[in-house]
Protein backbone atom coordinates (compact mmCIF):
# COMPACT_ATOMS: atom_id res chain seq x y z
CA UNK A 1 0.00 0.00 0.00
CA UNK A 2 1.11 3.58 -0.64
CA UNK A 3 1.03 4.68 3.01
CA UNK A 4 2.73 1.57 4.36
CA UNK A 5 6.05 2.32 6.16
CA UNK A 6 9.19 0.34 5.53
CA UNK A 7 11.10 -1.05 8.57
CA UNK A 8 13.63 1.84 8.37
CA UNK A 9 10.86 4.44 8.55
CA UNK A 10 9.14 3.13 11.65
CA UNK A 11 9.30 5.57 14.60
CA UNK A 12 11.43 4.60 17.57
CA UNK A 13 9.21 3.71 20.51
CA UNK A 14 9.72 2.51 24.05
CA UNK A 15 10.90 4.01 27.33
CA UNK A 16 14.36 5.01 25.99
CA UNK A 17 12.89 7.27 23.31
CA UNK A 18 11.23 9.40 25.99
CA UNK A 19 14.62 10.25 27.54
CA UNK A 20 16.56 10.81 24.31
CA UNK A 21 15.79 14.57 23.86
CA UNK A 22 16.85 15.39 27.42
CA UNK A 23 20.03 13.33 27.16
CA UNK A 24 21.01 15.12 23.95
CA UNK A 25 20.65 18.49 25.71
CA UNK A 26 22.87 17.40 28.61
CA UNK A 27 25.71 16.15 26.43
CA UNK A 28 25.45 18.74 23.67
CA UNK A 29 28.68 19.75 21.89
CA UNK A 30 28.60 23.32 23.20
CA UNK A 31 29.20 22.05 26.75
CA UNK A 32 32.60 20.64 25.75
CA UNK A 33 34.58 23.48 24.10
CA UNK A 34 37.21 22.60 21.51
CA UNK A 35 39.92 24.51 23.39
CA UNK A 36 39.40 22.85 26.78
CA UNK A 37 42.82 21.20 26.44
CA UNK A 38 46.01 22.78 25.07
CA UNK A 39 48.92 20.75 23.75
CA UNK A 40 52.35 21.57 25.17
CA UNK A 41 54.47 22.30 22.05
CA UNK A 42 57.61 20.98 23.77
CA UNK A 43 56.49 17.78 25.47
CA UNK A 44 53.24 16.99 23.66
CA UNK A 45 51.39 16.74 26.98
CA UNK A 46 47.76 17.86 27.07
CA UNK A 47 47.31 20.75 29.52
CA UNK A 48 44.02 21.82 31.07
CA UNK A 49 43.24 25.32 29.79
CA UNK A 50 42.22 26.78 33.16
CA UNK A 51 45.48 25.54 34.74
CA UNK A 52 47.46 27.11 31.91
CA UNK A 53 45.63 30.42 32.33
CA UNK A 54 46.35 30.37 36.07
CA UNK A 55 50.04 29.88 35.23
CA UNK A 56 49.92 32.95 32.91
CA UNK A 57 50.24 30.67 29.88
CA UNK A 58 53.62 29.30 30.97
CA UNK A 59 53.74 25.53 30.51
CA UNK A 60 55.26 23.13 33.09
CA UNK A 61 58.19 22.71 30.68
CA UNK A 62 58.83 26.48 30.90
CA UNK A 63 57.56 27.46 27.46
CA UNK A 64 56.17 31.00 27.50
CA UNK A 65 53.24 30.72 25.11
CA UNK A 66 52.15 33.76 23.13
CA UNK A 67 49.58 36.14 24.62
CA UNK A 68 47.13 38.29 22.72
CA UNK A 69 46.82 41.99 23.55
CA UNK A 70 44.03 41.79 26.19
CA UNK A 71 45.79 38.90 27.96
CA UNK A 72 49.09 40.79 28.02
CA UNK A 73 47.55 43.97 29.41
CA UNK A 74 45.65 42.00 32.05
CA UNK A 75 48.73 40.21 33.40
CA UNK A 76 50.86 43.39 33.28
CA UNK A 77 48.75 45.99 35.09
CA UNK A 78 47.99 45.87 38.81
CA UNK A 79 44.74 43.98 39.48
CA UNK A 80 44.29 43.65 35.72
CA UNK A 81 42.91 47.20 35.50
CA UNK A 82 43.79 49.75 32.84
CA UNK A 83 42.42 52.64 30.81
CA UNK A 84 42.22 51.83 27.13
CA UNK A 85 43.58 54.39 24.69
CA UNK A 86 42.09 54.28 21.19
CA UNK A 87 44.51 53.70 18.34
CA UNK A 88 44.31 56.15 15.39
CA UNK A 89 42.63 55.24 12.12
CA UNK A 90 44.75 55.10 8.97
CA UNK A 91 43.97 54.73 5.24
CA UNK A 92 43.25 51.12 4.36
CA UNK A 93 44.91 49.38 1.43
CA UNK A 94 46.44 52.54 -0.10
CA UNK A 95 48.31 50.42 -2.68
CA UNK A 96 45.25 48.35 -3.68
CA UNK A 97 47.43 45.32 -3.04
CA UNK A 98 46.57 41.72 -3.82
CA UNK A 99 48.71 38.61 -3.32
CA UNK A 100 46.09 36.27 -4.72
CA UNK A 101 43.66 37.68 -2.16
CA UNK A 102 42.84 41.39 -1.79
CA UNK A 103 44.50 43.05 1.19
CA UNK A 104 41.14 44.45 2.31
CA UNK A 105 39.83 40.89 2.58
CA UNK A 106 42.87 39.82 4.59
CA UNK A 107 42.36 42.75 6.95
CA UNK A 108 38.70 41.91 7.39
CA UNK A 109 39.51 38.27 8.09
CA UNK A 110 42.25 39.19 10.60
CA UNK A 111 39.96 41.64 12.42
CA UNK A 112 37.24 39.05 12.73
CA UNK A 113 39.67 36.43 14.06
CA UNK A 114 41.51 38.72 16.52
CA UNK A 115 38.56 40.92 17.55
CA UNK A 116 40.56 44.12 17.01
CA UNK A 117 41.22 46.52 14.13
CA UNK A 118 45.00 46.01 14.01
CA UNK A 119 47.97 44.59 15.87
CA UNK A 120 48.59 47.34 18.47
CA UNK A 121 46.75 47.97 21.75
CA UNK A 122 47.45 50.84 24.17
CA UNK A 123 46.62 50.99 27.87
CA UNK A 124 47.40 53.26 30.82
CA UNK A 125 47.52 51.92 34.35
CA UNK A 126 49.79 51.06 37.24
CA UNK A 127 52.58 48.49 37.09
CA UNK A 128 53.60 47.61 40.63
CA UNK A 129 52.32 51.03 41.69
CA UNK A 130 53.98 53.04 38.89
CA UNK A 131 51.56 54.68 36.43
CA UNK A 132 52.67 53.76 32.93
CA UNK A 133 51.63 53.86 29.28
CA UNK A 134 51.87 50.38 27.75
CA UNK A 135 51.68 49.45 24.08
CA UNK A 136 51.32 45.79 23.14
CA UNK A 137 51.95 44.17 19.77
CA UNK A 138 49.53 41.30 19.17
CA UNK A 139 51.14 38.52 17.11
CA UNK A 140 47.75 36.91 16.50
CA UNK A 141 46.87 39.81 14.16
CA UNK A 142 48.70 39.11 10.87
CA UNK A 143 51.83 38.03 12.71
CA UNK A 144 52.16 41.36 14.51
CA UNK A 145 53.34 42.84 11.22
CA UNK A 146 54.43 46.48 11.23
CA UNK A 147 52.19 48.59 9.01
CA UNK A 148 50.84 52.13 9.00
CA UNK A 149 48.30 51.38 11.74
CA UNK A 150 50.96 49.91 14.02
CA UNK A 151 53.34 52.83 13.42
CA UNK A 152 50.59 55.38 14.03
CA UNK A 153 49.60 53.59 17.23
CA UNK A 154 53.18 53.63 18.51
CA UNK A 155 53.46 57.36 17.82
CA UNK A 156 50.14 57.91 19.64
CA UNK A 157 51.36 55.91 22.66
CA UNK A 158 54.60 57.90 22.84
CA UNK A 159 52.74 61.20 22.58
CA UNK A 160 50.29 60.07 25.28
CA UNK A 161 53.24 59.27 27.55
CA UNK A 162 54.76 62.71 26.90
CA UNK A 163 51.41 64.46 27.50
CA UNK A 164 50.90 62.67 30.82
CA UNK A 165 54.56 62.71 31.86
CA UNK A 166 54.63 58.91 32.16
CA UNK A 167 57.09 56.20 31.10
CA UNK A 168 56.36 54.04 28.04
CA UNK A 169 56.65 50.23 28.01
CA UNK A 170 56.45 48.36 24.71
CA UNK A 171 55.83 44.61 24.42
CA UNK A 172 57.08 43.58 20.99
CA UNK A 173 55.99 40.54 18.94
CA UNK A 174 56.31 40.65 15.17
CA UNK A 175 57.30 38.77 12.08
CA UNK A 176 58.46 41.95 10.36
CA UNK A 177 57.04 44.67 8.12
CA UNK A 178 53.65 44.19 6.44
CA UNK A 179 54.42 43.47 2.81
CA UNK A 180 50.92 44.49 1.63
CA UNK A 181 51.80 48.12 2.44
CA UNK A 182 55.19 48.12 0.73
CA UNK A 183 57.45 51.11 1.43
CA UNK A 184 54.74 52.69 3.56
CA UNK A 185 55.32 49.99 6.17
CA UNK A 186 59.09 50.55 6.09
CA UNK A 187 58.53 54.26 6.75
CA UNK A 188 57.15 53.32 10.18
CA UNK A 189 60.66 52.38 11.30
CA UNK A 190 61.72 56.02 10.97
CA UNK A 191 58.47 57.41 12.40
CA UNK A 192 58.63 55.26 15.55
CA UNK A 193 62.29 56.19 16.01
CA UNK A 194 61.37 59.89 15.96
CA UNK A 195 58.60 59.23 18.50
CA UNK A 196 61.17 57.67 20.83
CA UNK A 197 63.30 60.80 20.46
CA UNK A 198 60.34 62.82 21.76
CA UNK A 199 60.31 60.62 24.86
CA UNK A 200 64.04 61.14 25.35
CA UNK A 201 63.65 64.90 24.91
CA UNK A 202 61.03 64.83 27.67
CA UNK A 203 63.41 62.71 29.83
CA UNK A 204 60.86 59.91 30.09
CA UNK A 205 61.88 56.24 30.30
CA UNK A 206 61.24 53.86 27.42
CA UNK A 207 61.45 50.17 28.32
CA UNK A 208 61.10 47.30 25.84
CA UNK A 209 59.97 43.77 26.67
CA UNK A 210 60.91 41.43 23.83
CA UNK A 211 58.53 38.49 23.45
CA UNK A 212 58.43 35.56 21.05
CA UNK A 213 59.01 36.30 18.23
CA UNK A 214 60.48 39.76 17.63
CA UNK A 215 62.01 39.94 14.17
CA UNK A 216 62.42 42.01 11.02
CA UNK A 217 61.87 45.75 10.86
CA UNK A 218 60.56 45.87 14.43
CA UNK A 219 63.92 44.60 15.71
CA UNK A 220 65.62 47.10 13.42
CA UNK A 221 63.71 50.02 14.98
CA UNK A 222 61.78 50.54 18.21
CA UNK A 223 62.45 47.09 19.67
CA UNK A 224 66.14 47.88 20.13
CA UNK A 225 65.94 51.56 21.11
CA UNK A 226 64.85 51.20 24.72
CA UNK A 227 66.63 52.51 27.79
CA UNK A 228 66.30 48.97 29.18
CA UNK A 229 65.66 45.74 27.26
CA UNK A 230 63.96 42.82 28.99
CA UNK A 231 62.97 39.55 27.34
CA UNK A 232 60.82 36.55 28.15
CA UNK A 233 62.62 33.19 28.40
CA UNK A 234 63.15 31.43 25.10
CA UNK A 235 61.94 34.33 22.96
CA UNK A 236 63.21 34.37 19.37
CA UNK A 237 64.80 37.78 18.73
CA UNK A 238 66.58 38.79 15.55
CA UNK A 239 66.35 40.47 12.17
CA UNK A 240 66.32 37.54 9.76
CA UNK A 241 65.26 34.09 10.95
CA UNK A 242 67.89 31.44 11.77
CA UNK A 243 67.00 29.29 8.74
CA UNK A 244 67.53 32.26 6.41
CA UNK A 245 70.90 33.02 8.02
CA UNK A 246 72.06 29.41 7.78
CA UNK A 247 71.05 29.24 4.14
CA UNK A 248 72.90 32.52 3.44
CA UNK A 249 76.20 31.84 5.24
CA UNK A 250 76.00 28.06 4.72
CA UNK A 251 77.08 27.37 8.27
CA UNK A 252 75.41 25.80 11.27
CA UNK A 253 74.46 28.37 13.89
CA UNK A 254 75.45 27.83 17.55
CA UNK A 255 72.88 26.32 19.95
CA UNK A 256 70.32 28.84 21.21
CA UNK A 257 71.30 31.40 18.58
CA UNK A 258 68.86 34.37 18.55
CA UNK A 259 67.14 33.18 21.72
CA UNK A 260 66.72 35.56 24.66
CA UNK A 261 69.30 33.81 26.87
CA UNK A 262 71.94 33.85 24.10
CA UNK A 263 71.34 37.55 23.47
CA UNK A 264 71.62 38.34 27.17
CA UNK A 265 74.96 36.58 27.21
CA UNK A 266 76.10 38.66 24.20
CA UNK A 267 74.84 41.95 25.69
CA UNK A 268 71.83 42.70 23.45
CA UNK A 269 69.33 41.99 26.23
CA UNK A 270 69.75 43.39 29.72
CA UNK A 271 67.78 40.70 31.53
CA UNK A 272 65.65 37.65 30.82
CA UNK A 273 62.62 37.73 33.12
CA UNK A 274 60.00 34.98 33.59
CA UNK A 275 56.47 36.20 32.92
CA UNK A 276 55.22 36.01 36.54
CA UNK A 277 58.10 38.28 37.61
CA UNK A 278 57.69 40.89 34.87
CA UNK A 279 55.30 43.32 36.64
CA UNK A 280 57.49 43.56 39.74
CA UNK A 281 60.69 43.87 37.69
CA UNK A 282 59.16 46.54 35.47
CA UNK A 283 57.85 48.38 38.52
CA UNK A 284 61.30 48.46 40.11
CA UNK A 285 63.00 49.68 36.93
CA UNK A 286 60.38 52.32 36.17
CA UNK A 287 60.35 53.54 39.76
CA UNK A 288 64.12 54.06 39.72
CA UNK A 289 64.08 55.79 36.32
CA UNK A 290 61.13 58.03 37.19
CA UNK A 291 62.62 59.02 40.53
CA UNK A 292 65.66 60.24 38.63
CA UNK A 293 63.36 62.14 36.28
CA UNK A 294 61.47 63.73 39.16
CA UNK A 295 64.71 64.65 40.92
CA UNK A 296 66.06 66.24 37.74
Amino acid sequence: MANEKTPNERPVTGWLSRFAPGVRKIVSRKDTPDNLWIKDPDTGDMLYRSDLEAALWVTPSGRHMRLNAPQRLKVTFDDGLWEEIATPDVPEDPLKFSDGKPYRDRLSQARKAAGRKDTMAIGVGEIDGVETVVIVQDFSFMGGSLGMAAGEAFVAAAQEAVKRGLPLVCFTAAGGARMQEGALSLMQMARTTLAIQELKAARLPYVVVLTDPTTGGVTASYAMLGDVHLAEPGALIGFAGPRVIEATIREKLPPGFQRAEYLQEKGMVDRVVPRPDLPKTLGQILSMLMDGKRAA
